[in-house]
């Protein structure tokens, strides 16, 4: 899961680690049921801390669910960050961020029904994947990679194509995942003006691996 600043002394320590516990133990949940009627008192004993403890971190269950969604998407940002490391070209990072979120669905099963049920209304979120990608599209933008105009725009298209992804991986493991998120990716890429062949082409390099 996502890391911040070790705490400095073990009061801080075993506060961290019960904020942890509890932000565990709603992610789980949504990623289970989606269900957030859950009471604090069965929240607290998944996490395995005091029912007490619950209000020392969160004053509800909205902020609580909120903090693990939050919590899954800058946990997926740093997943594809860590593999496309060293990438410079805007239309490869979008690809390959398409291809590996398409294998994530085997290897992260629960951060990616989060993304899926969640997602949506975090397309624009300050943290996750989200200013990660603007940040490559303005890139491409300005480079002349891409030939459209507005950032903003461009990552709502990509935002609800990669959620669609999730959806079909999750719902049709059948298919083979790494196709299809290729196809996807490569349409993506046309949407946003990288010509056909050339979009092809780098929908098909060589792509890092997900443990």
């Amino acid at each position: 899961m996502p890391t911040s600043a070790p705490p400095k002394n073990r009061f801080e320590r075993r506060r961290a680690e019960t904020r942890q516990a509890l932000v565990r133990a709603a992610r789980q949940i949504l990623a289970e049921t989606g269900d957030t009627s859950a009471s604090i008192q069965a929240i607290a004993e998944r996490a395995d801390v005091g029912f007490g403890s619950f209000y020392n971190h969160f004053e509800s269950k909205t902020e609580l669910f909120d903090a693990a969604v939050t919590d899954a998407l800058e946990e997926f940002g740093q997943a594809i960050d860590e593999r496309v490391e060293g990438i410079e070209d805007p239309a490869e990072l979008v690809a390959a961020g398409f291809r590996l979120t398409a294998r994530m669905a085997d290897s992260h099963p629960e951060l990616m029904r989060i993304l899926r049920d969640r997602g949506l209304a975090h397309i624009h979120a300050q943290g996750g994947l989200s200013p990660r990608a603007l940040r490559d599209l303005k890139i491409g933008i300005a480079t002349g990679r891409f030939t459209c105009t507005n950032p903003t725009i461009a990552l709502s298209a990509l935002g609800g194509t990669l959620l669609s992804l999730v959806g079909l991986r999750l719902a049709r493991p059948d298919l083979d995942g790494d196709e299809a998120a290729s196809d996807l990716a490569e349409m993506a890429l046309r949407m946003l003006g990288v010509p056909a062949e050339d979009a092809r082409e780098v929908t098909r390099r060589a792509l890092p691996g997900l443990t």
